[in-house]
């Protein structure tokens, strides 16, 4: 790397959705001669070398390297969302003071034979910040949850000095007035999940508080979304931030401008990009091709929900009693408690074997753009949603934890393209849902699915809002370099 030019250095929060839209904008920022380190954990490089070409993909970049720093959890530790916690703490003790260190006398500080001159983080990561203000780098967080979420976020002490959080009773929908622009159709129930705790100094809220009051102090924060499709929530989030680069859908405006780079020679990027932390069964891509169009239900909970064994098979006889055909993502270690295939019920196997497909893990983008697809029973996190956004499939969400409680009122109330069934476990609503998703109201959602997908591609082209916000970041970190 030459010392002339700026030096990034990007560190995800080591979980699959950061890390996957992380190196696209690596990518991105390598293609416009900006060099890029990407400090991952050591547990998420290995699971990245093992099922990825991460590190012949990136080889073509001469600006480009990776670096790894531990979490301070032992290699066989889980690392689920139920234990997500002990990472946090992992990180407290061994991360920060590991991560100071490379960046106030190691190899990313200012005796290095290449200083890095920006610092872009989760935004979760209060403490880059504070080590950026003390060596007087800047620093802009990326935020890779939604912009609806963020906003509740920054919105956490006015909660609290209001009185809305933490919650006075059980009543879920009861309206939450203190979040602007969401007066008229929020509850406590579509808060990200750890506002329903009663306790303010529970470790997750800490992080959120510390969120709310560093994100605002950074020379600017990246987001993964485009000005049409969250304008009524952007307006109030620059009063806040005025500094916001709008830069999605991020894995469209990646793949165009891979294509694009004449010196890349890429002629088809999805075919040879994937940032998996596991291996991909791309087996239910032919299995696909042999259902009829818009015929499918997809099925994934995502990378970090877990769910009880009452839970997946709820679902499961859901999926079946519907009668239309799914594929169902499994991922390991996704179901919690006792379970094993001799719990099965006989019904749920010889109806999975006529029109099902289960799956540990599958390429997403791939399976959504399929024109098998008819629908997308999702977890609602923030990818996922662009992706359906951006592909015109209509979801049925069932959220479970950070910003996909928020995620899952807007795609039913606001943008008014799927059905968000939150807080059941009930396969009759299931069944019910999915009817209603390919029949009753599947007009409706595909209209306004055509609209946002339309301003989405349209973000992304030469004169786009996501094209121009990129153009502005590159530019920035030059200058402010």
């Amino acid at each position: 790397m030459s010392t002339t030019t700026p030096h990034v250095l990007l560190f995800p929060i080591p979980m699959q959705g950061p890390v996957n839209c992380t190196l696209k904008l690596a990518e991105l920022l390598c293609i416009s001669n900006i060099s890029v380190t990407v400090l991952n954990t050591e547990h998420i490089q290995r699971n990245l070398l093992l099922h990825t070409n991460v590190v012949s993909r990136f080889s073509r970049y001469t600006n480009f390297r990776f670096e790894a720093i531990s979490d301070g959890l032992p290699e066989d530790h889980p690392r689920s969302a139920e234990r997500f916690m002990e990472m946090f703490e992992g990180m407290k003790n061994v991360t920060v003071p590991a991560f100071r260190d490379m960046m106030v006398s190691g190899c990313f500080s200012s005796k290095s034979e290449c200083p890095v001159t920006v610092i872009i983080p989760d935004a979760s990561f209060s403490f880059a910040l504070d080590v950026a203000e003390e060596i007087g780098i800047p620093l802009i967080y990326f935020e890779t949850v939604s912009p609806c979420a963020l906003w509740t976020y920054l919105c956490l002490p006015k909660l609290i000095e209001a009185g809305e959080v933490p919650f006075n009773g059980d009543d879920l929908d009861v309206p939450v007035k203190n979040v602007p622009g969401t007066e008229a159709f929020l509850r406590r129930r579509d808060l990200p999940d750890f506002y329903r705790r009663d306790n303010l100094t529970n470790h997750t809220m800490q992080i959120i508080m510390k969120e709310a009051q560093y994100v605002p102090r950074a020379h600017g924060v990246i987001i993964n979304t485009f000005e049409e499709l969250d304008a009524s929530i952007l307006v109030h989030l620059r009063n806040v931030c005025p500094n916001t680069y709008c830069i999605g859908p991020l894995h469209t405006l990646f793949k165009s401008r891979l294509s694009i780079e004449p010196k890349l020679e890429i002629q088809d990027p999805q075919s040879i990009v994937s940032n998996s932390l596991w291996e991909e069964n791309r087996t239910c891509l032919s299995w696909l091709d042999k259902q009829p169009p818009k015929s499918v239900i997809y099925v994934s909970v995502g990378s970090l929900a877990m769910m009880t064994v009452d839970q997946f098979f709820e679902i499961w006889h859901g999926l079946v009693n519907s009668g239309k055909p799914f594929l169902m993502v499994k991922r390991p270690g996704s179901i919690i408690g006792d379970y094993d295939d001799n719990q099965v019920p006989k019904v749920l196997m010889d109806e999975t074997k006529k029109r099902g497909f289960f799956a540990e893990w599958v390429p997403q983008e791939e399976v959504l753009a399929h024109s098998a697809i008819v629908g997308f029973f999702t977890h609602s996190g923030w990818n996922s949603t662009l992706e359906s956004i951006v592909e015109k499939v209509p979801m049925i969400c069932l959220p479970f934890y950070v910003d996909q409680q928020v995620n899952s009122r807007f795609v039913s109330e606001i943008w008014k393209i799927g059905i968000d069934i939150k807080d059941t476990n009930d396969r009759v609503i299931i069944e019910k849902a999915v009817n209603n998703l390919i029949n009753l109201k599947r007009n409706d959602f595909i209209k306004s699915l055509n609209a946002l997908a339309k301003s989405a591609a349209e973000s992304i082209t030469k004169d786009g809002s996501s094209f121009m916000d990129l153009n502005r970041l590159i530019n920035d970190i030059k200058s402010i370099s």
